[in-house]
């Protein structure tokens, strides 16, 4: 079952891909050139050019009444519409009726009057599944305010704080919503940011220069907002704060999952695991809607595991997952979201960067409209319905995939690593040889499409172009084990015509997958069928100088990163052996699953 397009194409994106180049700023790896750019449509419930989000946004939160009754095992509320945006609930605001509330076991629909009821244990996270046509409250840095944590003697000693104590159950614990016909709309977009994963206060400096600044420049995600996947800092969790003003930048509400860099490492079980990130950023794990989607954003960290963690999602989430799912009405799409994806091609034949109970979650979902969205591996991947690898196989015995898996690749992109740019961030190429950015999933009704934008672009660079030969193999060879301090590769587009029949032009398509295909010009003549070198069928991961981006390599081996010697999104071209001596234009027409194309162009010499 895969997701149908049902949106008009975007333009085609014309230039070269050194359009590329300031995204990778490589020293010579791909030609200049024009770049057309994408237009911002905004659709309606988006806000409009002209007009700030956080002017006006919803800010408020849950309301706890306090209550003193220290033996209650239940808890009851209301969910009500905050006609006066007050947070409280006050006389004549009426309640809404039909809306889930859970306990991340449990879960329950209001009544006619928005009432209900739940089952309280310490430690527990009770949340609202914001409804469709509405809003939760925001705070002052946009995070979404949906939740409450039941912690009634607060965390154990972190060293990150945790949870404070809070006490008796409240006497009544009732969620406040805000009517949004934006977020009733059929058409929407939504963002997903993966690892942040900032180290200290440079380097939110560099994602603020990057993808937040680039986010607070567009308005076409108000409504649906932006979901942030897991490792949202990099160990330190008193970097919360700092993240935070980030998320205050955005122009829409900001939720978060917790990451294995967001760990409270001095836990000694899972149960407290996550409970600084709970207290600065929400629960660990919940859902929400908005138009004819249904987000699920799940905690994929097991921890302790040993030494180190382990993605799994443990029985209590996934029995709330099943009820979660049986809510949903038939026609709405689903979303679901993790840190450790699903299932990958970078760690395919991981059983710890690999969630353990995939074939479950396969079958809860079974017969559903799904996407899902995975962060963890510092990649770009775009795995749809038929993938099949080796690793998949013989470690959980899935054979191929059941729908679309993404994997958003990351903020931080190859851990902020790399040439310094003028920009404020350094290149930070990651392992499949993608540059850092977004993804935005587009809704049109329940049918979902996924765009990526690379940080610092417009949308319309969506591929980097360059030429593997034998003397950049050899070069590789000679420096692949001195990362960061091999010498230039010279002239990486210029081949020697005995070199001719083997040497290819390679075509990095960020968001290609299965189903894309790349076209290559030559001189402006017919255009040729690219070949894939990761086929996709039932394969092991093709790795190595041959079946690497050497755009990305020239950059990584001599500034620093991890070395792109494997994609899963990487053609090439066989350049022809009559070559004349010269000066050549090759143009690259690469069409995403969708119909989408984006064309560059690139030129190299021939040489005697």
């Amino acid at each position: 079952m895969d997701l149908l397009r049902v949106r008009a194409a975007r333009p085609a994106a014309t230039g070269a891909v050194l359009a590329a180049a300031a995204l990778l700023a490589g020293p010579a790896a791909v030609a200049q050139g024009d770049s057309t750019t994408q237009s911002d449509s905004t659709s309606p419930g988006t806000t409009q050019a002209g007009s700030g989000w956080n002017d006006d946004a919803y800010r408020g939160e849950v309301e706890v009444i306090p209550g003193d009754d220290e033996t209650a095992d239940m808890v009851s509320g209301v969910v009500f519409e905050d006609a006066d945006r007050s947070s409280t609930h006050d006389d004549g605001e009426k309640g809404v009726a039909g809306v889930q509330v859970s306990n991340g076991r449990d879960v329950v629909t209001t009544d006619s009057e928005g009432r209900y009821e739940l089952p309280l244990e310490d430690g527990m996270d009770v949340f609202v599944t914001q409804p469709r046509g509405y809003q939760v409250p925001v705070d002052e840095d946009n995070v979404a305010q949906f939740a409450y944590t039941h912690m009634p003697q607060g965390s154990p000693e972190l060293e990150y704080g945790g949870l404070e104590p809070t006490g008796p159950a409240p006497e009544a614990l009732n969620f406040p919503l805000e009517k949004d016909m934006g977020a009733k709309h059929p058409h929407q977009s939504c963002v997903i940011g993966g690892d942040v994963q900032t180290y200290d206060e440079d380097e939110v400096e560099y994602a603020r220069a990057g993808a937040f600044s680039d986010l607070a420049a567009r308005k076409d995600y108000s409504s649906c907002g932006a979901l942030f996947i897991g490792d949202v800092v990099g160990d330190d969790l008193a970097l919360y704060d700092s993240v935070r003003e980030l998320s205050g930048m955005l122009n829409g509400p900001a939720r978060f999952l917790p990451g294995n860099h967001d760990l409270d490492f001095d836990a000694e079980s899972r149960e407290h695991s996550v409970d600084t990130f709970r207290a600065q950023l929400g629960p660990q794990y919940y859902s929400y809607d908005v138009g004819k989607l249904h987000v699920v954003a799940l905690n994929s960290i097991e921890y302790p595991v040993g030494d180190g963690y382990n993605g799994a999602l443990g029985e209590r989430q996934l029995e709330w997952l099943r009820r979660d799912i049986a809510e949903v009405p038939e026609g709405r799409a689903i979303v679901l979201a993790t840190h450790i994806p699903l299932l990958d091609f970078a760690d395919q034949g991981s059983d710890v960067h690999q969630v353990d109970e995939v074939a479950e979650i396969y079958e809860i979902l079974e017969g559903r409209e799904v996407i899902t969205v995975g962060g963890h591996t510092h990649s770009i991947e775009n795995l749809r319905a038929g993938d099949s690898l080796t690793g998949w196989e013989e470690t959980f015995g899935v054979e191929e995939l059941p729908f679309t898996h993404l994997t958003a690749g990351a903020i931080s992109g190859d851990w902020f690593s790399g040439e310094m740019l003028e920009e404020g961030y350094p290149t930070a190429i990651q392992r499949d040889g993608g540059v850092p950015g977004v993804i935005t999933l587009e809704a049109r009704g329940e049918h979902l499409t996924e765009r990526f934008t690379a940080r610092g672009d417009d949308g319309s660079t969506q591929m980097s172009l360059g030429l593997n030969t034998p003397a950049y193999r050899d070069w590789f060879a000679a420096h692949e084990d001195d990362a960061g301090e091999a010498p230039e590769f010279e002239s990486p587009l210029e081949v020697p015509q005995e070199d001719l029949g083997e040497a290819w032009l390679t075509a990095n398509f960020w968001m290609g997958g299965t189903g894309s295909t790349v076209e290559v010009s030559l001189d402006g003549g017919e255009p040729v069928e690219a070949e894939r070198t990761q086929q996709m069928q039932g394969e092991g991961q093709r790795v190595g100088a041959e079946h690497s981006d050497p755009t990305a390599v020239q950059q990584q081996l001599v500034h620093g990163g991890s070395i792109a010697d494997r994609s899963m999104h990487l053609w090439r071209l066989d350049l022809p052996e009559d070559l004349a001596s010269g000066t050549h234009s090759a143009e690259v027409t690469a069409t995403d699953v969708h119909g989408d194309e984006f064309t560059d162009t690139v030129e190299f010499e021939v040489i005697d």
